[in-house]
């Protein structure tokens, strides 16, 4: 069994004494708890302050971005180096969001990708299909592509801290989410990408988690999923107690 992974990104949501209170009240509602990996990505003016409220807890800290580059004249950019330097351990790339409104593109993704591993991080790599696409009934392609491309030059061995989270875009914050069976068909595409990649054995082992409006409410059925090995959450991973309903599914 691959141990599922519970992740929070919380976008561009809470100041560092918000961070602060919400840490506060989301530790001891999960104290204990050690079936899953349970992760936060918060903005980075509010990592320190997760950092700081996760010490002494099994809870990681990750980044929701990071620049190709190790250092130079990139205002606003921030490296890898300075991410695990925060106490991050994880880092999102990709997401839906970047793409959409930042310009990502697969071969920037595949950019972040490399030097994330390289840092050490554990990178949650995002793909998915925005709702033209899945009505034109070409998600499989999307999938294929951005999975393909993010891969390319990347070794098995390097690729081992990888995990990936497919994202219906058509789902994420409007409440529709995909039904079980959608997710685990996406799942296992992109399953069947990572062994063409990267070998059987590592396909077995990667994690895929599920992102598309996840809550409380529809947690459990979606993590009964054989293909779903977590989830990374958006708003309902705002509130400490809805986080935890997620996080004890």
């Amino acid at each position: 069994m691959r141990k599922k992974i519970i992740a929070a990104n919380w976008k561009m949501y809470k100041t560092p004494a918000e961070a602060r209170e919400f840490m506060e009240k989301f530790v001891p509602l999960v104290a204990g708890h050690e079936r899953d990996e349970i992760v936060i990505c918060p903005p980075y003016v509010d990592i320190a302050a997760v950092v700081d409220g996760a010490k002494g807890t099994n809870i990681k800290v990750g980044a929701q971005d990071v620049y190709w580059e190790k250092e130079g004249a990139y205002t606003g950019q921030i490296s890898p180096a300075m991410v695990v330097g925060a106490g991050c351990e994880f880092v999102i790339i990709g997401h839906s969001e970047r793409r959409q409104y930042f310009g990502e593109t697969d071969d920037t993704v595949n950019r972040r990708l490399e030097v994330a591993l390289e840092a050490g991080l554990r990178p949650i790599l995002c793909v998915g299909e925005v709702l033209e696409e899945r009505e034109a009934n070409i998600t499989e392609d999307v999938l294929r592509r951005q999975c393909s491309r993010a891969f390319r030059g990347i070794g098995s061995n390097k690729a081992a801290k990888l995990s990936i989270a497919y994202e219906p875009v058509w789902a994420i914050g409007t409440g529709k989410t995909a039904t079980p069976k959608i997710a685990a068909d996406a799942h296992s595409i992109i399953r069947e990408e990572a062994a063409h990649a990267f070998g059987g054995e590592f396909a077995q082992k990667l994690r895929i988690l599920y992102g598309g409006s996840v809550k409380p409410e529809n947690a459990s059925e979606l993590m009964a999923q054989e293909e779903i090995d977590g989830a990374l959450v958006g708003g309902a991973s705002l509130k400490p107690d809805s986080f935890a309903k997620i996080v004890k599914w």
